[in-house]
């Protein structure tokens, strides 16, 4: 049944027991003498809708209307004040390690995990382990459409549009919704489903893609949306790093957020982040940055990052139990609406303030597929039943912060061409990015 999940819980010593031995026994993601296929240099396309409207509509609703979001749907409003620096995010593609699924900057590997994504989204309604699968026939999209909508078959269908090989509806009819809907529950329904398909999954431009909208329709029902959030990301990144081009068609305002949790140091965390209405998303969306730092300014400070020019938990998370990996997979599988990938966090952590370890990654470079492969209906069934069997490992944190044979795995590993560090420019990124620094407000 969809509500029978077995979990499994281990502690710290016996996850990297089993994560050393397999290693050892299958080695990694890449073998020695891997060719790679990847660009030397990605050219993403950082292109993002115009949101001003969506921005006007929440800032003339009243409160009470705004609570019925929260209640709801979380944070994501806040995801519309989140401004994209462009010349930052087309650097960090260039360190996205297809291989390992992960960011590796200099000396350290960094991946966004469901954890932090939960944690920043501040959803009351997820359910961590209902993961979203989608179900394809045509009739049901508009079906749900009329129930988002609360519009007729005759509505719905003259204004679905097709673009390339998914159907879609304009943005400016869900706008048209949003203003003159006379039920107030369907205009904030309708409301967050433009932000999951101009923000979250903007696949097309002013339009909201029918896939979009299937994974919205199971909002209600307690799925997370977070697999589906890092499947895109992760595989908008490798794409594009195979390609060498694309316009990003993840939620760069997460990856955004979730980088700058990470790439400055806190000296004091105040205690409003355990209290149960703090929000980061909130707290980011009103921090000034600039946007005025080069990409090669950028590029020349990320390559010769050191460990310590890292925050290793970003300081609005609460460290607790990590979900490693699911069913028959030795990692965390994550569907996402156009196909499929999977992330392992035994890569990073100590962003969970954890001894880190060897973790497996044998043949995690083949894990990823799209819904126009052959057979990949019989692999999200797959992927579906093994988030039924989940199983987690306890945080703990003892003496060095990483096991004696990490950092000669790490420095032997086989990557697949990213930005190595450069020695004569290797100083300390507090150093590289002092006028920065100076004027960021944190």
């Amino acid at each position: 049944m969809e509500n029978e999940f077995l979990s499994k819980f281990k502690d710290n010593a016996a996850v990297r027991t089993w994560s050393e031995k397999l290693q050892s026994e299958r080695g990694d993601s890449l073998a020695e003498g891997y060719i790679s296929e990847l660009q030397d240099f990605t050219r993403v396309n950082v292109v993002q809708n115009d949101l001003q409207e969506l921005r006007d509509i929440w800032a003339s609703w009243d409160e009470e209307i705004k609570q019925l979001f929260y209640q709801s749907y979380g944070d994501i409003s806040y995801l519309l004040d989140i401004r994209v620096d462009k010349h930052l995010f087309r650097v960090i593609v260039q360190f996205w390690n297809s291989a390992y699924k992960c960011f590796t900057f200099g000396e350290v590997d960094l991946v966004p995990t469901m954890e932090e994504y939960t944690t920043l989204l501040r959803c009351p309604k997820i359910q961590v382990r209902k993961i979203y699968a989608r179900v394809f026939s045509g009739q049901t999209f508009i079906k749900k459409l009329m129930s988002i909508s609360g519009m007729n078959k005759p509505w719905v269908t003259a204004r679905i549009q097709q673009k390339g090989d998914s159907k879609c509806i304009f943005w400016e009819n869900l706008l048209d919704l949003i203003l003159t809907h006379p039920d107030e529950r369907k205009r904030v329904d309708i409301f967050t489903l433009s932000i999951y398909g101009l923000v979250i999954f903007p696949t097309a431009l002013r339009h909201v893609d029918e896939a979009v909208i299937d994974l919205f329709d199971r909002l209600e029902k307690g799925i997370t949306p977070v697999p589906a959030i890092l499947a895109e990301t992760f595989r908008s990144l490798s794409s594009y790093r195979k390609t060498g081009e694309g316009r990003f068609i993840g939620c760069a305002q997460l990856l955004m957020v979730w980088f700058y949790g990470h790439f400055w140091k806190v000296d004091k965390v105040s205690y409003r982040v355990f209290s149960k209405v703090y929000s980061p998303l909130k707290e980011e969306a009103a921090i000034q940055r600039r946007e005025d730092i080069s990409e090669e300014k950028w590029m020349e400070t990320l390559q010769n990052l050191k460990e310590g020019d890292i925050e290793w938990k970003a300081y609005w998370m609460v460290p607790d139990k990590i979900m490693y990996r699911c069913g028959k997979f030795d990692w965390v599988p994550l569907l996402v609406i156009w196909g499929a990938t999977g992330y392992t966090p035994l890569i990073a952590l100590r962003q969970y303030k954890s001894s880190q370890f060897i973790p497996a990654t044998y043949g995690f470079a083949q894990c990823e597929f799209s819904f126009k492969d052959a057979h990949y209906k019989k692999k999200v069934r797959e992927l579906s039943d093994a988030w039924k069997q989940t199983c987690w490992m306890k945080r703990v944190a003892v003496g060095s912060m990483v096991t004696p044979n990490y950092d000669g795995w790490f420095k032997k590993r086989v990557n697949d061409n990213i930005p190595r560090p450069s020695l004569e420019n290797a100083r300390p990124m507090v150093e590289q990015l002092q006028v920065a620094h100076q004027n960021w407000k944190l």
